[in-house]
């Protein structure tokens, strides 16, 4: 896919998703394009139904399969299997990061965090769509540093159902961070704050 493509994209199916985890989705990727999603099995997304902006608002709205065969099933809970609250909410962390990426964000993606989360509900093995709907209420580009930050709020539903509700979720791509010769020990091999 061509940049100029990805940018006016309305929606994405899950091999282009899949495509841009893996770093293959753009044949013309800007200088500075160190946006990815996760990889499965953290990729908590198989498709983005809706992307839009109108000035510095927007949505994003994705789904998500759900398997009896699901990685977290198995491990949490033994005998009582439900999907990790944390999950959904990395999945509007992904969500979020995916929508600065399409606005024209440069650099790599980090969850920054989020104001309130209320669950109200579980996902378990035999329930079939996850859907998770980001109205994004700011996205800034910050002159200095190049980073773009994005804050929304989101539902995330099963099957139909509200479950979910999250206040001022933010994400941030930032420029020079990306540890892309890992596992060498290299400039950007550890961690701790991001000023430094």
């Amino acid at each position: 896919m061509k940049y100029a493509n990805f940018l006016s994209a309305a929606g994405f199916a899950k091999e282009e998703l899949l495509a841009l985890a893996h770093g293959t989705l753009l044949e013309d990727a800007p200088e500075g394009f160190d946006c990815r999603l996760p990889p499965p099995p953290m990729l908590m997304l198989h498709r983005v139904s809706e992307i839009a902006r109108q000035g510095g608002r927007g949505r994003i709205v994705g789904e998500r399969d759900v398997s009896q065969d699901d990685w977290f099933f198995q491990c949490h809970f033994l005998s009582d299997p439900v999907q990790p609250g944390c999950l959904g909410l990395d999945a509007v962390w992904q969500l979020l990061g995916l929508y600065c990426m399409w606005s024209g964000g440069l650099g790599a993606g980090r969850a920054l965090g989020v104001g309130e989360v209320e669950f109200s509900g579980q996902i378990r093995p035999h329930d079939r769509l996850v859907r998770y709907e980001v109205d994004v209420r700011r996205i800034s580009v910050l002159p200095q540093s190049g980073s773009t930050i994005a804050i929304g709020d989101a539902t995330l539903s099963v099957d139909g159902e509200p479950i979910y509700k999250v206040q001022r979720a933010k994400v941030g791509l930032f420029r020079g961070i990306a540890y892309q010769d890992y596992p060498n020990l290299s400039a950007n091999a550890r961690g701790g704050r991001l000023e430094r």
